[in-house]
């Protein structure tokens, strides 16, 4: 497993994220970033942020299930956000998905996204424990 960590002598976290992840001896995982599509390839919650970033989570939360992740594995995030205040008004969103110790983040705010109807796309890099990791079949 990961070992999320913040350090002293730097500014405390105030938000659902850690300083640091000091990486293990698991699978590394890195996601391609995740935009608010359903199965059907339909933008979900149009100019609804806080219904975005749960599509994107649960994007996440399925692409981590089918080789045995789980959130908690998370242990890296990058958000590209196209408003930075509709964004931190969804943090309660974002606890849903993670409890300490969380995962390091960096949030980046964009002119838009490739559709401008998607308000954030999220990356993740997990570390799957190697007692649940499920390898994809080829193709898949």
């Amino acid at each position: 497993m990961a070992q999320p960590f913040d350090a002293p002598g730097v500014w405390p976290p105030f938000g659902t994220f850690s300083m640091g992840v000091v990486q293990g001896e698991g699978h590394i995982v890195h996601l391609k970033g995740q935009v608010a599509l359903d199965k059907e390839s339909r933008i979900v919650g149009e100019g609804d942020m806080p219904a975005q970033v749960r599509q994107v989570l649960e994007n996440i939360r399925a692409v981590l299930a089918h080789i045995g992740g789980e959130m908690a594995d998370i242990i890296s995030l990058t958000h590209y956000i196209t408003d930075i205040e509709a964004f931190m008004a969804s943090g309660e969103v974002r606890k849903a998905y993670f409890r300490p110790p969380y995962p390091v983040t960096t949030t980046i705010e964009v002119s838009r996204l490739y559709d401008p109807k998607l308000l954030v796309e999220i990356t993740a890099i997990a570390e799957v424990p190697r007692e649940r990791f499920m390898a994809p079949e080829d193709g898949s």
